[in-house]
């Protein structure tokens, strides 16, 4: 069983950064770089915990999609892992329950998050919708196609009419952008 906790990045203490640091340094290998941690970092997290430990983590953080000639308020998830001895317990399960509960509090028009191919069961598991149409970035040039994103980018519409084959545009960011 998961204990989970959601708490926003300025509410955790610097040992329970470090500690989630760590956790997504071990999940993903080693291949979890401090870009990747900015990107995680200055909105809400959830926090599952198994026997008083920290076993899995997940993070929300506003972004700007533009679709359909519009600026969507987005809440993109960012970081979910779970440690590896321990995976396969409803832990990211948990976690992404505690991270849509914040999605559907009315303060985003749609989440988002791009799926490893591991993780897309989860995710379309709990209603999140593969996005079909081309994904681009907003860059500092002007709008740039990022095809090696489409098919990952998965969306959980939450009320805003979506069309799942348009295009859609992320804002800029250094490192990976989706």
């Amino acid at each position: 069983m998961t204990d989970t906790r959601t708490a926003h990045t300025s509410d955790l203490a610097d040992g329970e950064l470090v500690a989630i640091r760590s956790l997504l340094t071990d999940a993903f290998e080693g291949d979890f770089t401090d870009e990747d941690w900015d990107h995680g970092i200055g909105g809400m997290h959830a926090l599952g915990y198994e026997d008083g430990e920290l076993v899995a983590h997940g993070s929300l953080v506003q972004r700007r999609l533009l679709h359909g000639g519009r600026a969507l308020r987005a809440g993109y998830v960012e970081a979910v892992a779970v440690r590896a001895d321990r995976r396969r317990r409803g832990h990211a399960s948990a976690v992404m329950e505690a991270l849509e509960h914040v999605l559907r509090r009315g303060a985003y028009e749609l989440g988002a998050l791009g799926a490893a191919d591991e993780a897309v069961p989860l995710y379309t598991g709990r209603g999140w919708r593969q996005w079909r149409g081309p994904s681009s970035v907003l860059a500092p040039t002007g709008i740039e196609r990022t095809p090696d994103e489409d098919g990952f980018i998965h969306v959980l519409p939450l009320g805003t009419p979506l069309d799942l084959d348009g295009e859609l545009t992320c804002d800029w960011r250094p490192g990976d952008v989706w």
